[in-house]
């Protein structure tokens, strides 16, 4: 079993040798980690709605969002 560090080194040179170490760079740094505490914010807005009202909004989502990479994909 590998160790969480050889993984990471791993995956750091799969993207490197696919993407080279410019664009490797410009990739890790698309994605943050964001801040706050999403365990704590989610209940603020999920704590006031029920499994149904849940549902009904994922239904009301498009079923084919083509453009949802847009950002993402040049």
């Amino acid at each position: 079993m590998k160790t969480q560090n050889e993984i990471i080194k791993q995956g750091y040179d799969a993207l490197i040798n696919s993407l080279g170490v410019a664009d490797t760079i410009r990739f890790i740094q698309y994605f943050s980690p964001g801040t706050g505490d999403y365990t704590k914010e989610r209940h603020q807005w999920l704590d006031e709605k029920s499994l149904a009202d849940v549902l009904v909004e994922i239904k009301e989502l498009p079923e084919d969002d083509a453009n949802q990479y847009d950002e993402i994909i040049e």
